[in-house]
């Protein structure tokens, strides 16, 4: 009875000193989070630049779309039972466009920014469109038949035919990494990903087996040409896919992202490609949020049937990285860092922080998958 009496002593003084711990371990903030990201979505709503036909709103990769991918996680956390006002104005502009498709405009013209922008910024819409309203249908049962609109929107405009069957056409601006050459296959493995994840299994709906069968060659075909963000988002689908990497082509690139962690546990996005600024400034090559979350966030997600909290524990990467994201988010904005790779930007100014809003979402994603 005694020695029994001991072992619970033990157990309960083991439990106390963990819970110490954790107590004591540095932590970040949700609720910052939320607000600076809330505030960039109330900024980009506002923006003149943002506001398109129909009343509708224009979706940008590093801040909508981005925004739509993290700020659905948060609720949990914070305990918020319905969206955001800033959330409901993102969805209703939508939905809008979505079941008004035929009639709405591209958000550039042929006529003001070049031959095949409308193209580009069409079939760039559809697919951004899908991932976020699939975003919010996580957790539901099945699709809901906004998102399952917006995704037939998409599959009507993927490429059938040529080198890109099963892509599409991208917004090609020249700014990396969201609107230029490389944003094409980066997007069509977002996609993969989106359908992935989607409730109902939809994935298996036979009515999309062609389309997947054209995006997962163009993912497999295209992978080896790509810079490294796009092979770690390709690592990502190959969760839901996973015929898409070979195990030499995964074990290759685990080891690759590893050996490009710096001393401080995070990654930057300069060396995860080879970019080059238009007014000929050097890149940051500090550690940023944006590639640390990411990278973060797809090794935790491609754990080998490890949870994800086990897969963070056994692995020092993820462990350092998680570290390094918790350290770094700014106390005074709720923000992560991070800068563009196209030109010496102000991150103090509105532009100057599309880096930082995708770096905050990414690095919410990936701190919340430490929660699973």
């Amino acid at each position: 009875m005694l020695f029994g009496v001991l072992a619970i002593t033990v157990v309960c003084r083991v439990r106390d000193v963990r819970a110490a711990d954790e107590a004591s371990a540095p932590s970040w903030s949700a609720e910052a989070a939320a607000r600076y990201l809330d505030s960039r979505e109330v900024w980009w709503q506002g923006w003149d630049r943002a506001q398109k036909d129909h009343g509708t709103l224009c979706i940008s990769c590093h801040t909508q779309a981005s925004y739509g991918l993290a700020r659905p996680v948060l609720r949990g956390q914070l305990g918020e039972r319905s969206l955001t006002q800033q959330e409901q104005t993102m969805v209703s502009s939508i939905e809008k466009r979505v079941r008004g498709w035929k009639d709405m405009q591209p958000f550039y013209s042929d006529a003001a920014y070049g031959t095949g922008k409308e193209i580009e910024s069409r079939n760039a819409e559809s697919v951004l469109n899908a991932i976020i309203l699939a975003s919010y249908d996580s957790g539901d049962k099945e699709l809901s038949e906004r998102t399952r609109i917006a995704f037939d929107n998409a599959w009507a405009l993927q490429s059938k035919t040529g080198s890109d069957a099963g892509a599409w056409v991208w917004q090609n601006f020249d700014y990396s990494p969201w609107e230029s050459k490389e944003s094409q296959y980066h997007w069509a493995a977002m996609m993969a990903v989106a359908v992935g994840k989607s409730p109902g299994r939809y994935r298996d709906d036979p009515k999309i087996a062609e389309n997947l069968r054209l995006l997962t060659g163009y993912l497999r075909r295209s992978y080896s040409e790509q810079p490294l963000v796009n092979r770690i988002v390709a690592l990502w689908a190959n969760c839901y896919f996973p015929d898409l990497l070979t195990a030499d082509q995964k074990r290759g690139l685990v080891e690759r992202v590893n050996s490009l962690q710096h001393p401080d546990g995070g990654w930057s996005l300069t060396d995860l490609g080879t970019w080059k600024r238009r007014d000929s400034t050097p890149l940051e090559k500090r550690s940023d949020g944006y590639a640390t979350g990411l990278v973060i966030l797809v090794l935790e997600e491609t754990g080998a049937g490890e949870s994800r909290r086990a897969q963070a524990e056994q692995s020092p990467q993820v462990k350092r990285g998680v570290s390094w994201l918790v350290k770094n988010q700014n106390a005074a904005t709720g923000a992560w860092p991070a800068w563009s790779l196209n030109k010496n930007r102000d991150v103090t100014t509105p532009v100057g922080q599309f880096m930082s809003d995708a770096a905050t979402s990414y690095a919410v994603l990936a701190l919340e998958n430490q929660q699973k």
